[in-house]
């Protein structure tokens, strides 16, 4: 590996990152065959055992050796790294000794493949890894490394609970290595920030650091070129939060790079106005008014809705007469616009909650609330008026910049997930990442039942309630996964009201998230779970549940996005342990009910009633070509916002202001 700078210093400043390429098209589909000749070479064994071999060469001897000794040898390797950087031989001898200290100070031994998985990690890749292969163990090795070469590390996740739990686990490791290693919170203030990301390792979320980022931005005049040049003396410098952006290792890579980068992020202040409650309450009445498909079209399908000319004109007579901001057609039209998605796209429970008389928005790949997030255009206004909620004022826009143009400026890019097959050619074309599939440890012993389709939702929460009692009878622990926050709360009601104790686990919950998960591979043990508990949750199966079959999951809807589906089953049968899945969908879910015309659905709700039972595969196909569509839809969608992103910047190029 080539010796590549890292690190701040004289020749990055005190704030290193990539400059924006300006890459013309010829070159980014160069690039992109370049790439997929790479991929398409069968190289992965051979890298496995070459990489293997030289870490276990490197390792021969350290056992042996006491704290004093194995200390010098932690000396030497720093010393070897941040004079050569990430080269392969200081590389190999820092695994080996990252390995050594995890067995003493964890209890864990990292495997083979887990090195390979780091190995690819450092050299700015990303590693495919089943779930349950212990990626944050992987991430360690790489992390380390890097930080003992002199360059800040940024380990990404997906929320709060994950960072904090993962560097407190393995803050030991990192300790013995003389690394500091620190987890941000969004409740720190500025100072504490500043003080936690001056850490050699951080633990962060992706939206906490990119909004930091920001403010670093807006502190240095939104300057495109390099921050040193801004900040030249040390009083500016110690204005901003961040170190540079060096070297991010993302877990979870795919949610956090795919699909959480459809929507810029956008940093803004708050502006009150007290006159606006009237106007929002006034579209909504009219928009309780009108009628589908007469005034408007919803396609829930796309997550759209549009007035018809028939609203537009009934709308035009009901405010003809009227002033102020309805006397124009166009705001006019608007107002009850936003005033219809509120009142038909966006559900309680489902997309937000009410806490505290507050809307908390609810990430629909996480299960988790972001409660300091805010829609725009009026819209979270709009909901806070429908749900009689405090108004928060509007808000104007202070920065922004997109996830493709946020990680597109580290020095250097790795991540882990292990759902990245399916994204593995958009990876590619936008952030230049191989996706490298690492082997697993042990052969997986999940066993997946019939995916069974039902007509309707009622019966499909009878034969799930079915389902739970008679796994739980057997002792086995259960998981079930659940599309909203209403849906885990009534199946937990009715479990209540059959006498079958239980916890859940959604965004109402969420401050029992640790105890639940703990519990959750207990022998007997019932969970009901959103999606928080389909990313980064380590369900470790109790005494005897081995013997009985492991965690039982059982899916109760498929997610837009098939990768979430598949995160969920990964629950089980982890490391090797035996495991089991069954879906049950029905045809009055979402997925299905707004994707498959009337006719069609008709057809089927008629074959299921005179009990016939459709073949797995057609079954299986029937919530299958709903993802890929919608998948469809949304890589356009964040397509189309990487193609504003680089028409504004050519426009605005001359001003040096891209955010």
């Amino acid at each position: 590996m080539a010796v590549t700078t890292l690190r701040p210093g004289a020749r990055l400043g005190v704030y290193p990152q990539r400059q924006e390429e300006r890459s013309s098209a010829f070159e980014r589909i160069g690039r992109d065959w370049l790439a997929r000749l790479v991929q398409a070479a069968s190289w992965r064994k051979y890298q496995l055992d070459r990489v293997t071999g030289q870490v276990n060469a490197a390792a021969a001897g350290l056992q042996a050796l006491d704290e004093e000794a194995l200390q010098a040898q932690v000396k030497a390797i720093r010393y070897a790294l941040l004079r050569g950087g990430l080269q392969d031989s200081p590389v190999y001898r820092a695994f080996a000794l990252i390995r050594e200290y995890a067995q003493r100070r964890l209890r864990m031994r990292h495997y083979d493949v887990q090195l390979f998985g780091a190995w690819v990690i450092v050299n700015g890749n990303m590693a495919e890894m089943a779930t349950g292969e212990g990626k944050s163990l992987t991430a360690t090795l790489a992390a380390a490394t890097a930080a003992m070469a002199g360059i800040p590390v940024h380990i990404i996740t997906t929320n709060e609970y994950l960072a904090q739990r993962d560097a407190d686990e393995m803050r030991p490791l990192y300790d013995a290595l003389g690394l500091s290693v620190t987890a941000v919170a969004e409740s720190m203030d500025t100072t504490a920030k500043r003080a936690a990301y001056r850490s050699d390792i951080v633990y962060c979320t992706n939206k906490q650091i990119a909004f930091d980022y920001l403010r670093d931005r807006l502190i240095s005049g939104n300057e495109s070129g390099r921050l040193s040049q801004k900040f030249s003396r040390a009083n500016q410098q110690q204005q901003l939060v961040l170190r540079g952006l060096c070297f991010a290792i993302v877990d979870e890579a795919d949610s956090v790079l795919i699909d959480e980068a459809r929507t810029p992020l956008i940093l803004s202040k708050e502006h009150h106005d007290d006159s606006q409650r009237q106007i929002y309450q006034q579209a909504l009445a009219f928009a309780r008014q009108m009628q589908e498909p007469r005034d408007y079209r919803l396609s829930p399908r796309e997550h759209t809705l549009e007035l018809t000319d028939t609203g537009r004109d009934w709308l035009a007579g009901l405010t003809g007469d009227m002033s102020g901001v309805w006397a124009g057609q166009r705001h006019a039209r608007f107002l009850v616009h936003q005033a219809l998605c509120a009142l038909h796209l966006f559900q309680r429970d489902a997309h937000y909650l009410v806490r505290a008389g507050k809307i908390e928005i609810i990430d629909r790949h996480t299960g988790r609330t972001m409660a300091d997030r805010t829609w725009q255009r009026g819209l979270h206004q709009m909901i806070e008026c429908k749900e009689n909620c405090d108004m928060t004022g509007q808000r104007e826009t202070l920065a922004s910049i997109s996830y493709q143009q946020f990680f597109g400026r580290y020095l250097r890019l790795g991540g882990m997930s292990g759902t990245l097959h399916p994204a593995a050619a958009e990876l590619r074309a936008v952030y230049q990442q191989r996706v490298v599939a690492i082997p697993p440890h042990r052969p997986c012993q999940r066993h997946e039942t019939d995916f069974v389709l039902h007509r309707r939702a009622s019966d499909k929460w009878l034969a799930v309630f079915s389902r739970i009692e008679k796994v739980h009878a057997t002792g086995q622990p259960v998981l079930v996964g659940t599309g909203s926050v209403h849906d885990s709360e009534l199946l937990g009601f009715f479990l209540g009201r059959r006498g079958l104790d239980h916890r859940v686990l959604n965004a109402r919950q969420d401050q029992e998230e640790a105890e639940t998960i703990a519990l959750a591979g207990q022998c007997g043990q019932i969970t009901i779970a959103t999606s928080m508990a389909g990313r980064g949750t380590d369900i470790k199966l109790g005494p005897g549940v081995a013997e009985l079959g492991g965690l039982h999951v059982i899916s109760t809807e498929c997610h837009e996005e098939y990768r979430v589906d598949r995160q969920l089953r990964g629950r089980c049968a982890r490391q090797g342990d035996p495991g089991s899945t069954q879906t049950h969908i029905s045809l009055q879910d979402s997925l299905i009910a707004d994707f498959y015309a009337p006719g069609l659905l008709r057809l089927l709700d008629n074959y299921l009633a005179r009990g016939m039972v459709l073949p797995q595969w057609l079954r299986r196909s029937l919530a299958r070509l709903p993802q890929r569509m919608i998948s469809r839809l949304y890589r356009a969608d964040r397509r189309d916002l990487m193609r504003l992103n680089e028409n504004l910047g050519k426009m605005l190029a001359y001003s040096g202001k891209r955010e």
